[in-house]
């Protein structure tokens, strides 16, 4: 029932919650990441969420615009701003996602919805992960983030998938908040091998 219901009720509930005491945060945050950025404060783009089904996940910016000769984005690493480090850093970058959990997209905890492009390259197994709402955080997240390995996190995201609880999300959300506190297992510019690539070679 909590799975089916239950969950979804209470992630519309907290969203709206949360907009209501943190409003004049995320107000500042746009202000002044619309002067510094010079537009728009907000980062979007599409990712798969519950039944591979797409969706634009929001965040705010915090990388500049900027290619090479060929009109390719420049590595992360020279794009990230001062600014963007801290929002990273801190998670504030993820406030934005709050309108996701409200619209249904996405919940508060879930596994984190990846590129549209790394569809293809799951197993059967994994593909479990998109059985469930995508989440601002999840199982992954407080055992390692970005510091796990592909087929770990994976395996951690159907571990979730599989064992939907109320039990499991308070404490999912309460580690997550312990390691934003502690700024733990956050990497500012990941530098993880995209999954693709792993699994090309495996071919």
């Amino acid at each position: 029932m909590y799975k089916v219901f239950f969950k979804r009720l209470i992630d519309f509930l907290g969203a709206l919650l949360f907009i209501l005491l943190f409003f004049p945060v995320y107000l500042f945050l746009i202000v002044f990441l619309s002067i510094y950025y010079k537009g728009t404060p907000f980062f979007t783009q599409r990712r798969p969420g519950k039944n591979n089904e797409i969706f634009e996940v929001i965040k705010f910016k915090s990388m500049i615009d900027a290619f090479d000769e060929n009109g390719d984005p420049l590595p992360n690493k020279d794009r990230i701003t001062n600014v963007g480090r801290i929002l990273r850093k801190t998670s504030l970058d993820e406030i934005p996602q709050i309108f996701n959990i409200l619209k249904g997209d996405m919940s508060f905890v879930g596994p984190r919805p990846l590129f549209e492009s790394y569809l293809e390259y799951y197993t059967d197994e994994e593909l479990l992960r998109h059985s469930v709402r995508p989440g601002v955080t999840g199982l992954a997240q407080v055992n390692g983030r970005n510091f796990l390995g592909w087929d770990d996190r994976l395996a951690l995201d159907v571990k979730y998938a599989k064992s939907v609880s109320f039990v499991l999300d308070i404490k999912i959300l309460y580690l997550t908040f312990l390691k934003v506190i502690n700024s733990k297992d956050i990497s500012v510019v990941p530098s993880m091998t995209p999954l693709y690539k792993i699994r090309e070679k495996r071919k």
